[in-house]
């Protein structure tokens, strides 16, 4: 059996991402490549805990598997998305307890668009139809996604941006300890504490607190141009779901789904306009 197209493509474009993110970590030396890397590597362990812990869905085949059962290019999809999000939050007047609750929403943004139509193409399967809750997606899936983030980007913020030789080199692993410890508890604590009926408003009522927590902080860009893998990380997972979604004819059933993943990509779109109407001169 050959490969299918739509996984090769998206792997090649992980590995692309990838390098970039590596390049413009290395002009910031190589603490923060090693940050990058660590966020692979928890992106990787983060898949097989949650797969033990869960089973709640598998994945298609990749290229590369970890295990047999994680795809490689998905625990690299974790890290440039995670470091993409952690570039803008930097950048931003958000104090540093907060820059974790935009970094998770910024990865939301790319996830609301992705995993519907990821599913559609066989990438992986929830095992509930496309009908179940968010076009076929469980709504723990969003849940998941944004402790994933928060937990490892604070991880990050506060374990490994000290000065001391420690903190550099030992803060990421800390901080994968953290983000897996945080996710798997987070997961236990609404499939298996939280009663069923009230599940969803539970999700929805961390969701969006989450982002009315970080609106009424009214944040802003204070560095021009934004750094340029914070843009084109979210960009290219957008144009690659849309275009593939499209190509496939996925993205039509049903039609909602090619406008969630429109309103996704000009949230995106809005939300780095400061790099993109930054004068000629001050351009990366």
């Amino acid at each position: 059996m050959g490969v299918d197209p739509y996984f090769l493509l998206f792997e090649l474009l992980m590995y692309g991402l990838l390098t970039l993110s590596l390049y413009d970590a290395r002009k910031q030396g190589w603490r923060v490549v090693w940050q990058v890397l660590a966020g692979v590597a928890f992106g990787v362990l983060l898949e097989w805990a949650t797969i033990q812990q869960l089973h709640a869905y598998q994945y298609g085949q990749f290229p590369i598997m970890i295990a047999g059962e994680a795809p490689l290019a998905i625990g690299v999809g974790w890290g440039v998305i995670i470091y993409a999000a952690r570039r803008y939050a930097d950048v931003t007047s958000l104090p540093r307890w907060a820059k974790p609750l935009l970094a998770a929403l910024l990865a939301l943004n790319i996830d609301l668009a992705m995993d519907a139509i990821a599913i559609r193409l066989g990438m992986w399967d929830w095992g509930q139809g496309l009908d179940f809750q968010y076009f076929g997606v469980p709504w723990a899936n969003f849940w998941a996604w944004f402790w994933v983030v928060t937990f490892f980007s604070a991880g990050l913020w506060w374990l490994a941006d000290g000065k001391s030789a420690v903190s550099r080199w030992l803060g990421p692993v800390g901080a994968m300890l953290l983000g897996v410890a945080g996710v798997l508890a987070t997961n236990y604590f609404i499939v298996y504490i939280i009663p069923r009926r009230w599940y969803e408003a539970v999700i929805a009522l961390v969701l969006l607190g989450a982002l009315g927590w970080v609106l009424r902080l009214r944040p802003r860009v204070i560095t021009h141009p934004l750094p340029s893998i914070s843009k084109w990380t979210p960009f290219t997972f957008h144009a690659f779901f849309l275009l593939a979604g499209v190509a496939s004819g996925v993205i039509f059933h049903p039609p909602a789904l090619l406008a969630v993943s429109l309103l996704m990509f000009g949230i995106a779109w809005l939300l780095h306009r400061p790099a993109l109407n930054a004068p000629a001169s001050n351009r990366e």
